[in-house]
């Protein structure tokens, strides 16, 4: 507890281009290996690059909804390095004059860490990807697959501003949801469209000194990244108070046994010998250009959470989970909208929500579809929440048939179908009224006991009648009569 982690990410977003960033060859991931290549990519002499317009707009489009200044004038540079996977010999990035500049993510993480921290953006630039090298498909040799190389990604460079593995799961997350939301990536970090870099570093409690910084490299799993630091953590301060120094390096994680280890030493920018692009003019970007932009960029999320708030009233979870995904949040929108239309005075809006995260986003998931697929019309999803909302129709019943039978059925109506399969709650007082003094009168010591004080049983009494009634008894009235029987 003397010590405070210190960390900073790299985060890597592949966006969802068909083509790559400087050439036309396909960017989807998969393929039979080195067959999304061409003279361009494979950097043949001769072969000049072109840039991706759409990878600049998306750059762009995350720039502005993370609050960052846009570079109107931004250029391209060469990253010289040399390895298997990098057919030219060098990366085509940004080093100088990045795409965005500035921004920041708010986080909300568990409780005992910080209050809603602010992740500073320091940067995010453009670059291309390098291909994928294989270890352990022959013995002895490495495979190089150059589909993945020139695929345009997106670097976001934070301030060393995190202080734990939960804020990095957190912050992870966060990009995750952004990049989803604004439709610039599928953010898979299983396929490799999202990973980062995990530079980290500790100091006493206290200090405004930064301690030497070791990057964990290429961490495609939140479960492993949170391993990989804690483990990391633990190493710098027994190095530490052993009477070492923590060595600045670059180091990888070993999954199997839960432990980094030392790649190299860690490079500085000079060891890179960066220059600018020769076969790559400055991208200007107008005012117009960056206006068009901003005016098709959507509600964003945090925006979107709050509507659900202070619209519709729903609880802070209920609207965090109906913001995870774009489409769920704009179906949701729309649902909830046009039940204050239909139903005018009678708020759904939290049986509604009820119904999306409880039920229909299980069976999206389990169907492996979106919202906008379910064969039910959405004004039968109302009609549902006003059955419940109006005690014709218990929750418990709605949940286990009516959606079942609505999905089979998605042509009928939810109160035609209630209708048919007998589901629907009376508040018939003369047909309730019987059914209570029949319950009554088979256990007159137990009303004897609720008459001395044990209120506890108007709960046996209440079961009692829902099942003589087989769930039909509306449950308000039906209380409300008991008990007035009872006195």
């Amino acid at each position: 507890m003397s010590y405070e982690t210190v960390i900073g990410l790299e985060t890597h977003v592949q966006l969802s281009t068909a083509s790559k960033a400087f050439c036309s060859d396909a960017a989807a991931f998969g393929g039979a290996p080195n067959t999304h290549t061409s003279t361009i990519s494979l950097a043949h002499p001769g072969t000049l690059p072109r840039l991706n317009k759409k990878a600049i707009e998306y750059a762009v489009k995350l720039g502005m909804a993370l609050g960052c200044n846009i570079n109107r004038r931004t250029y391209f540079d060469r990253k010289n390095y040399f390895y298997a996977d990098l057919p030219k010999g060098f990366q085509t990035t940004q080093d100088r004059a990045p795409v965005c500049m500035g921004g920041s993510v708010a986080l909300k993480v568990p409780a005992g860490q910080r209050t809603n921290p602010v992740i500073r953006i320091h940067h995010i630039h453009l670059e291309e990807d390098a291909g994928k090298s294989t270890h352990d498909q022959a013995p002895h040799h490495s495979l190089i697959d150059l589909n993945r190389a020139g695929v345009p990604l997106l670097e976001i460079v934070s301030e060393p501003d995190l202080r734990g593995p939960e804020e990095v799961a957190a912050y992870m997350e966060e990009i995750r949801r952004l990049v989803r939301w604004l439709g610039i990536s599928d953010g898979n970090m299983e396929e490799g469209s999202m990973r980062c870099d995990v530079n980290i570093s500790i100091r006493k409690q206290g200090s405004s000194t930064f301690g030497n910084r070791c990057e964990i490299k290429n961490m495609n799993s939140m479960r492993f990244a949170k391993r990989a630091i804690e483990y990391e953590v633990n190493r710098q301060i027994a190095l530490i108070e052993a009477g070492g120094t923590v060595e600045q390096e670059t180091r990888g994680f070993d999954v199997a046994g839960g432990v980094t280890f030392s790649l190299r030493e860690k490079e500085n920018a000079h060891d890179y010998r960066y220059f600018p692009e020769p076969d790559l003019p400055p991208v200007v970007l107008s005012e117009a250009y960056l206006a068009n932009i901003k005016a098709e960029l959507p509600a964003l999320p945090a925006e979107t959470e709050q509507l659900f708030q202070t619209r519709f009233g729903l609880p802070v979870y209920d609207a965090e989970q109906l913001a995870q995904e774009r489409d769920t949040a704009f179906y949701a929108q729309q649902l909830l909208e046009t039940a204050v239309v239909q139903y005018s005075g009678k708020d759904l809006s939290k049986t509604i929500s009820n119904l999306l995260i409880n039920k229909l986003l299980p069976w999206a998931t389990a169907e492996n579809k979106t919202l906008q697929e379910c064969p039910v019309q959405p004004e039968n999803w109302i009609e549902y929440a006003h059955l419940i909302e109006s005690g014709q129709l218990s929750a418990s019943t709605a949940a286990q048939r009516l959606f079942p039978a609505l999905l089979d059925h998605p042509d009928k109506s939810a109160a035609l179908l209630a209708t048919e399969l007998n589901l629907l709650q009376s508040a018939d007082s003369d047909f309730l009224e019987q059914l209570v003094e029949e319950v009554l009168a088979r256990f007159p010591d137990k009303v004897a006991e609720y008459r001395k004080g044990k209120k506890g049983l108007l709960g046996l009494f209440m079961g009692e009648v829902m099942k003589a009634s087989k769930g039909k008894a509306e449950p308000q009235s039906t209380t409300k009569i008991l008990q007035e029987k009872l006195k």
